[in-house]
């Protein structure tokens, strides 16, 4: 079954009652009880299919779980109260029963190294980092550090570095470690990582997978051998998403395809006009033949689907230019997200590699004259000329 008819039709419809509701109702209720008390103890002893108590399971956010590991081909899948929440988990599953060692790419969202540094190394996890698309460079790495975890984002933010991630599975394999892969900016139409040979799969839900901007949520998919380490976690703690939240995600889901192959178009278009626009120097996007990791692109990207993130700089601006762009535009929308419906600009700088020192920006290649645009489904003529008209100004 292809990926748009599973975004539609899988974990719906389910039969409760006589009547089976087209769509999966948001069930409230925290707690659940059966005819006899018998029953309900096999349940908690997890030997009978049901629910019990919400932290351990609930029908809406069950039925949210079997949709998105339906679309990445994986055992089950755990959602979590949001997509840091839902990273957190992964790792922790993935350390389970492992020595307590993380290698992580070096092109990371802010929120995610303040997770490795600030959250699991005081725990004592070894966190180090790694240019994952620098082949003999995370293949020593991997040989040094024996981790127990490679830590990698399918598509790098913001600079959409794209990871090699069937030859970093292969050399996780080799070290016995498993591959986290957050798959946010790529979202399961472009790759389904556990198919490359991931063990854990990591979703922002707030992102491409609701895509409206009215939830925060997040998710991990994994294979078999995870997936009661992850199911034990969010039993234990508690990080687990809300059924409404579960509602509103599957409702988004259901245009998935068609939103990402719109909002592809948009920002192959968009960043094909930046690159000949000359107030531009530099336009990251998968799709230039020049791009660091062209091959990998070849390899793992569908035909003419490049994600809808387009990351340029400015010439010759700094913060406050930038700062002042933003003010000047009307449509495209200055907030600190991605993958709505409508189109976004973010500036990293001040907003989700904020907490990263400037000179481990630098390193990374991120600039003071460096912004993010998440393209929206609009129409790409609108979104272009809203864009001119600011950067007129400038």
């Amino acid at each position: 079954m292809k990926i748009h008819t599973r975004a539609v039709h899988a974990g719906d419809r389910k039969k409760p009652a006589p009547a089976i509701p087209v769509t999966t109702p948001v069930y409230a209720a925290s707690s659940y009880f059966y005819e006899t008390a018998e029953e309900l103890d096999r349940i908690f002893a997890r030997e009978q299919e049901g629910y019990c108590y919400s932290r351990y399971g609930n029908p809406t956010n069950a039925a949210l779980e079997e949709l998105v590991s339906s679309l990445e081909n994986g055992r089950g899948a755990l959602a979590c109260a949001s997509g840091m929440a839902a990273l957190h988990m992964a790792l922790l599953a993935a350390l389970t029963d492992r020595p307590k060692s993380v290698l992580a790419a070096t092109s990371l969202y802010g929120a995610t190294f303040n997770l490795l540094l600030q959250v699991l190394e005081p725990l004592g996890v070894n966190c180090q980092f790694v240019d994952v698309c620098d082949a003999s460079a995370t293949a020593e790495a991997v040989r040094r550090c024996r981790p127990a975890c490679l830590l990698v984002e399918t598509i790098s933010n913001p600079l959409l570095r794209v990871a090699p991630l069937d030859r970093l599975a292969e050399l996780a394999r080799g070290a016995g470690a498993a591959l986290v892969v957050d798959n946010t900016f790529a979202t399961p139409l472009l790759v389904r990582p556990l198919e490359l040979g991931a063990q854990l799969v990591v979703h922002s839900l707030t992102k491409y997978l609701a895509g409206h901007g009215d939830v925060l949520g997040g998710i991990v998919v994994s294979d078999e051998a995870h997936y009661e380490a992850l199911r034990a976690l969010g039993r234990t703690s508690g990080a687990v998403l809300g059924p409404f939240e579960s509602y509103l995600t599957m409702r988004g889901v259901k245009t998935l395809p068609l939103r990402m192959e719109r909002q592809c178009a948009n920002a192959r278009h968009l960043a094909a006009w930046l690159r000949r626009h000359p107030r531009i120097e530099r336009v990251h996007f998968p799709d230039d033949p020049n791009h660091p990791d062209a091959e990998t692109v070849g390899r793992l990207l569908p035909e003419g689907l490049f994600g809808a993130i387009v990351s340029f700089e400015l010439r010759g601006a700094g913060r406050s230019e930038i700062l002042a762009l933003m003010d000047r535009l009307k449509l495209i929308v200055p907030a600190t997200s991605l993958g709505d419906v409508h189109t976004m600009v973010l500036y990293p700088v001040m907003s989700s590699h904020r907490e990263i020192s400037p000179k481990q920006r630098e390193r990374m290649g991120i600039r003071d004259n460096l912004l993010r645009i998440s393209v929206g489904i609009e129409a790409v003529e609108d979104i272009q000329a809203d864009l001119e008209q600011a950067l007129a100004g400038t």
